[in-house]
């Protein structure tokens, strides 16, 4: 938190930066979203999906969009009721945006019923402003006469539950691209056990190196004094359940598990754990 004579001095500048925030946070939702915003299958979910799990994906977004906007928000915030703001400002950004896009795209027209077009809207809103605030965190170019980033947020290292949150995020985001489409189920079903087993091992040993064997930056360097297990136990296979778990949440939320075999219903689980994997790996990387 800034001294309160830093934040008189730079009081002036808080206009400014919200409003270049704001445009970040139009450009963050349409880079991010755009591939739902034009895929069939999420149009369909508009009006066949069941109502009380649409109900459900919008009120948890509202928890997820609080806490991150707590980490990066339109501006730096010092308290909730200031993440609250920044989390509200981002879903009225993924809504605006998917009205804009789908009615642009003749997705929505004006003659379809009320309840398909907010349908259509309300599931194209929840990746669309998870996008927003990510773009305000990928999308900073604010620069000072000295080349460092003149914007109030820094970079922060996570505890370990908020390693977790962000690997559910990361996981979520990048799941919801593909968890509504055909594939997913024509995959499980041409997959026997053993390439369910691939798969499985492909993911553990791409989220280890993506994030944990790899120094990138954000990445967990591991010192020559700590064991290679170590980060494997303490967060790969973690990272992998919650991937796995969010997958599964996915999949029942866009009704992939209904009238489905449990032996089908895991290894469509399996298969989208592969993307979600990656997403939960990368997602320390981006924020």
């Amino acid at each position: 938190m800034r001294s309160s004579a830093s934040a008189e001095a730079s009081s002036g500048w808080d206009g400014s930066r919200f409003a270049a925030g704001i445009g970040r946070g139009f450009a963050g939702a349409l880079i991010f979203a755009l591939p739902m915003f034009m895929t069939m299958e999420m149009w369909e979910l508009g009006f066949s999906m069941d109502r009380l799990r649409l109900l459900l994906l919008l009120v948890l977004n509202v928890p997820l969009l609080i806490i991150l906007s707590d980490r990066v928000g339109f501006e730096e915030t010092t308290c909730w009721r200031d993440a609250v703001r920044d989390a509200m400002v981002a879903y009225a950004i993924g809504i605006l945006s998917s009205l804009v896009i789908l009615f642009s795209v003749a997705v929505l027209k004006l003659d379809q019923p009320l309840s398909e077009m907010v349908g259509k809207v309300a599931v194209q809103s929840v990746p669309a402003s998870i996008g927003a605030l990510l773009g305000r965190s990928q999308l900073n170019g604010d620069v000072d006469d000295s080349g460092e980033s003149d914007d109030p947020v820094q970079t922060t290292n996570y505890d370990y539950p908020g390693e977790m949150f962000l690997m559910a995020l990361g996981a979520l985001f990048l799941g919801l691209n593909v968890a509504p489409t055909e594939e997913m189920i024509l995959l499980s079903y041409k997959m026997t056990p053993l390439h369910a087993l691939a798969v499985v091992i492909l993911s553990l040993a791409v989220m280890h190196g993506f994030v944990y064997a790899v120094s990138f930056k954000g990445g967990h360097e591991i010192g020559d004094d700590v064991p290679r297990w170590h980060t494997v136990i303490r967060f790969t296979l973690p990272g992998y359940v919650i991937a796995l778990l969010v997958s599964a949440y996915a999949l029942w939320t866009f009704q992939r598990f209904d009238d489905t075999a449990a032996s089908q219903m895991l290894l469509t689980t399996i298969v989208l754990g592969l993307p979600c994997s990656i997403g939960a790996a990368a997602a320390r990387l981006i924020l």
